[in-house]
């Protein structure tokens, strides 16, 4: 019997751009699903809508789709209230899900009172004493209740796919809150009753997810349903240790991708950082999904080093091959084709330089002249046209000849006068796509 293709998902909450940590966990599954030939699930987990914004929905969309994401389904959980209604009354028949009437102050007083004593500050389940005349009571005074999923105190096991064996003792947690006074749902009860109706095989998030794992795992058994699979990749940190956080929109990939980094980069860095491959290019999506493997990923954090991500993204430029370039340098409206592109792609860190070096071959460059007589004999003796990629060698070795000059003292005026620039690409590429008539007039000191 075929192994039955994985379906894996990707659950943000649209209140607020998603930054490169969350890209880190998006990949994760979607590569996966990619790899083994599976389905890829976004889903909004939008409950909250207060904070929960279309805007950010739909540029989450197009934050996937510029890393190559196209998922296989989008669902938003806003639009299944039904479905989490159900399984409350379902949990409610079963005694699994009972109604609490203290206020947020009252359990704090008790929570401070517990770790007075030196005791664990969980839930004490005190609504579970109370008669149906009591809750009468309490609700004639106004108050509504909220409701808790009773735990059933035992240890919660799972084999992680990221970090091995591991488990939670649920008898130390307090019964979580899974539906709020106003018959809103926290993040727990749909985030379950969803992986149960679209048949989720795996949930890869991050290692803060791990201690919500053992309350889950009850609420599927609970729900009567397998619980899937799991992993719990490393979090993503800046180079100090600090969260990323999707509110102060740090490293968001709508920032990254107008800064001007190639999404593959972006990706292969957010995949391979903090794993025991090493962060390089990568062909294609394709090959990321192939150096996958949650189980080779580090326990310790992995942190995002921007260097690193400049270093990264600038090898990607410089090994594009023209024809992959092309498109692009057209609706950047640059010239020079793949002579030009051959020439000053070493030089780039981001694609969109290459403006600035198509500005320098067609002008106006305002010259630097250092040595008014060196560029003098240098203007006496530019060859003849045409010109191609030898010019500048019979041009210079004619200059050393006349003048004696050689090395730096010859080539960095030559360079100033050309470009007005101190360093940049080969000059051997450059002069031709310069021109005989903007040089004479560069040397001449003319801006052109």
């Amino acid at each position: 019997m075929p192994a039955m293709a994985p379906v894996l998902r990707f659950a943000p909450s649209p209140t607020g751009l998603i930054h490169i940590g969350n890209a880190r966990t998006a990949l994760l599954n979607a590569l996966v699903a990619r790899r083994e030939g599976g389905i890829f699930v976004l889903r909004f987990d939008d409950t909250d809508a207060e904070r929960s914004r279309t805007e950010y929905a739909e540029q989450t969309e197009a934050d996937l789709a510029w890393l190559g994401i196209r998922p296989n389904l989008v669902v938003r959980q806003s639009e299944r209230m039904e479905l989490y209604a159900e399984a409350s009354e379902r949990l409610k028949a079963a005694g699994r899900l009972y109604s609490c009437y203290e206020t947020a102050e009252e359990l704090d007083r008790r929570r401070r009172i517990q770790l007075a004593r030196g005791q664990p500050p969980i839930y004490d389940r005190a609504a579970l004493s109370l008669t149906d005349e009591d809750r009468r009571a309490l609700e004639e005074q106004g108050r509504r209740p909220h409701w808790r999923f009773r735990l059933e105190p035992r240890v919660a096991g799972w084999e992680d796919r990221v970090r091995g064996p591991s488990h939670v003792d649920c008898a130390s947690l307090s019964d979580p809150v899974l539906v709020r006074e106003d018959g809103t749902y926290l993040y727990t009860l749909p985030s379950v009753v969803d992986d149960i109706a679209l048949g989720i095989t795996d949930v890869v998030r991050g290692e803060d997810h791990v201690t919500n794992t053992g309350v889950q795992i009850q609420l599927f058994e609970a729900l009567g349903a397998r619980p899937p699979a799991f992993g719990h990749h490393n979090l993503l940190t800046t180079m100090s240790g600090e969260g990323l956080s999707k509110r102060s929109g740090a490293l968001s990939l709508r920032q990254l991708a107008e800064d001007g980094y190639e999404p593959l980069a972006v990706a292969a860095l957010a995949v391979l950082v903090g794993s025991s491959e090493a962060v390089r290019p990568v062909a294609d999506l394709d090959e990321l999904a192939s150096l996958v493997d949650l189980a080779h990923i580090s326990r310790g954090p992995a942190k995002f080093d921007e260097s690193e991500l400049d270093a990264l993204n600038a090898r990607f430029v410089h090994a594009m091959p023209y024809e992959t370039a092309r498109p692009r340098l057209e609706d950047l409206h640059i010239g020079g084709g793949e002579e030009f592109w051959n020439a000053v792609r070493a030089n780039l860190s981001r694609f969109g330089d290459a403006l600035r070096w198509w500005g320098i071959v067609e002008g106006p460059v305002s010259p630097q002249i250092e040595d008014p007589a060196l560029i003098a004999a240098a203007l006496r003796l530019l060859p003849p046209e045409p010109w191609d990629a030898t010019t500048w060698k019979s041009w210079t070795d004619a200059v050393r000849a006349e003048t004696g000059l050689k090395g730096r003292a010859l080539f960095l005026p030559l360079r100033l006068a050309l470009t007005g620039l101190d360093h940049g690409p080969e000059l051997a590429a450059l002069l031709p796509l310069i021109g005989p008539e903007r040089a004479k007039a560069r040397l001449a000191g003319e801006v052109a």
